[in-house]
């Protein structure tokens, strides 16, 4: 039985009210509040999202906190895109939350389809052993440093047609985003363009690959260990020693790491 408060983030979306509809399932609605971002960026859809995160979470008696973003505003001025902006926002937002108002979860709802995604996205950037872990079910919420925050991912077992079955069989409401039938975003055109094709090669690709991060997982904590313990003798008052690094077999890798 949880006794903490839990924050849930909550887009509106099939993923996030799944979420959102277990979670009132299973614990005290006093101890549950939700978060929604309004990202403006889908015009009326967007305040047709947020009007349900607010109908359901008043259904239930929870605490609905709401905040309205200039999201394009913030990515032109900081230089990013709109997926790194929509991050940003939303994550410093949910750790001033649970800052001012004693949170010490926050709960998403990324499922192992988004995790095989992030899996594939990291690998066309180059992101060494860490990023080929993928999503940890339990994590750090980002930008609370000075808190105790866990950001957890309860839904990362599920694959996005057990969540639609789940959805189906409990008639919980949720809305559609229009832009993830667009593949103008690099993970909607992993998901509409490329996922499809591996499932033709591997039905059960999703599946697949979330065991494989797994593995990856465990061998990037070897390899971290054993480069942790080598950088001992390689890195000499704050300096890396050329001489030192040389003899060690797998030398290029210590320096990459």
């Amino acid at each position: 039985m949880h006794k903490d408060k839990i924050l849930l983030a909550v887009s509106g979306g099939i993923d996030s009210m799944c979420m959102a509809d277990i979670y009132v399932r299973r614990c005290p609605c006093e101890l549950l509040a939700v978060a929604h971002c309004n990202f403006n960026l889908r015009g009326d859809e967007s305040n047709g999202d947020e009007a349900l995160v607010r109908e359901w979470a008043g259904a239930h008696g929870i605490r609905c906190h709401v905040r309205s973003f200039d999201t394009k505003g913030f990515a032109a001025e900081h230089g990013i895109s709109i997926e790194m902006a929509a991050r940003e926002l939303r994550y410093r937002w949910f750790a001033e939350l649970c800052a001012s108002e004693g949170y010490s979860e926050v709960a998403v709802a990324h499922n192992a389809n988004d995790n095989a995604e992030t899996l594939m996205l990291n690998l066309l950037r180059g992101s060494g052993m860490k990023g080929l872990s993928g999503m940890s079910s339990v994590s750090d919420l980002p930008y609370s440093e000075c808190l105790s925050v866990r950001l957890v991912r309860p839904l990362l077992g599920m694959t996005r047609k057990q969540i639609e079955g789940y959805v189906l069989a409990n008639r919980v409401k949720y809305r559609n985003d229009s832009t993830n039938f667009s593949s103008e975003y690099k993970r909607n055109m992993l998901r509409n363009e490329v996922f499809p094709v591996f499932e033709r090669i591997n039905p059960s690709v999703v599946r697949t690959l979330n065991r494989e991060m797994g593995y990856f997982a465990e061998a990037g904590e070897i390899v971290g260990k054993w480069c942790s313990d080598a950088a001992l003798t390689v890195v000499k008052d704050g300096r890396i020693d050329v001489v030192a690094l040389k003899k060690e077999h797998h030398w290029k890798y210590l320096l990459y790491h």
